[in-house]
């Protein structure tokens, strides 16, 4: 079994707030270390922070000896633009250039205070980069800026890996960066080795896309450097329990992941805030859920059976294949 298979799990650490009263009661500000405690106690082992929102209350140095103590390790950090009222008309694509300045500023200082804390993972989703109305927008000055902006970013410290993290839409109408495809392009334009794709599962069948096909294209022409699982319906960003809705194509994921050989964590960006779910409790239901589908994966990527009938695209046999191991 590779080291694909191993139990680097993370999830969205804002989910443990939910039911803070009850869980700290008395207790007025819920902080970051909180929050990583909470999540320990789900049975995940590595975190990935928010910049700048998780560290407002508390510092590098002081998330960096919380981790250690709960068990973790860093995943990495993600930039949150969206928290900055300044930012509603883009970060990297403001028409104000003082405004995509600060943006980019902001952003290498989260570069710096991930280095600090020994991590090598920045993660970016530009969801208020995009536009709203025909008209609105100078389409290739958008794509410049954002292309401009990565580059610096990416050079800012060259040892640290920008993941690129695609969602067809909102909070804008349109993403500059909606599916794989484009954002591959925008990799290829921007032409550094230090970028890559985050891969979320709820995006790409939001983008309407297959997830494994995705994979295989960002696989063959870039990398995958972070991969969110979660599922929902295809109609938007439901961040639902891993496996709840499409559990095939959850495998299949994971079957392709393995065979490209991806070797990172595994982050449930799920909402059980909608649900008013226990976090900790959906937690473990997902590390259950993905630990099982990885062993049918396990079986599934060295099928022989398998491989054939998908030579021959014969889906009747393939799918029977998989759903014996599924359900057996």
């Amino acid at each position: 079994m590779s080291s694909f298979y191993s139990s680097r799990f993370a999830a969205r650490l804002n989910a443990f707030k939910i039911g803070a009263a009850r869980y700290w009661p008395g207790k007025n500000n819920v902080t970051t270390a909180d929050l990583l405690t909470r999540a320990a106690t789900a049975g995940l082992t590595t975190a990935d922070l928010n910049y700048p929102d998780h560290f407002i209350d508390d510092n590098p140095t002081n998330l960096s000896q919380v981790l250690v103590d709960c068990g973790m390790s860093l995943n990495g950090i993600a930039m949150r633009y969206y928290t900055n009222p300044g930012f509603k008309l883009g970060a990297f694509t403001h028409p104000d250039r003082g405004v995509r300045r600060a943006a980019i500023d902001e952003t290498k200082r989260g570069l710096d205070v991930l280095a600090q804390m020994g991590g090598n993972l920045m993660t970016l989703w530009m969801g208020q980069d995009g536009f709203d109305y025909s008209f609105q927008a100078d389409y290739s000055r958008l794509w410049a800026q954002t292309v401009e902006a990565i580059m610096e970013v990416a050079d800012h410290n060259s040892n640290i890996d920008i993941a690129l993290e695609y969602k067809p839409n909102e909070p804008r109408a349109f993403a500059l960066m909606p599916d794989a495809a484009t954002t591959l392009l925008a990799i290829k334009d921007i032409g550094r080795v230090n970028t890559g794709v985050t891969l979320d599962f709820a995006h790409v069948l939001y983008a309407d896309e297959m997830p494994a096909f995705a994979a295989t294209l960002i696989g063959r022409h870039s990398r995958i450097l972070g991969v969110h699982l979660n599922d929902g319906y295809g109609k938007w960003d439901n961040g639902l329990m891993v496996g709840s809705v499409h559990p095939i194509q959850t495998v299949e994921l994971l079957v392709e992941l393995e065979r490209i050989g991806y070797e990172g964590a595994i982050y449930f960006d799920t909402f059980p805030d909608h649900s008013g779910m226990d976090p900790v409790e959906e937690a473990r239901t997902n590390i259950a859920v993905v630990q099982r589908l990885q062993r049918t994966a396990a079986q599934l990527v060295s099928n022989m059976d398998l491989q054939k009938a998908i030579a021959r695209q014969d889906a009747p046999i393939a799918m029977r294949i998989v759903q014996e191991s599924m359900l057996a």
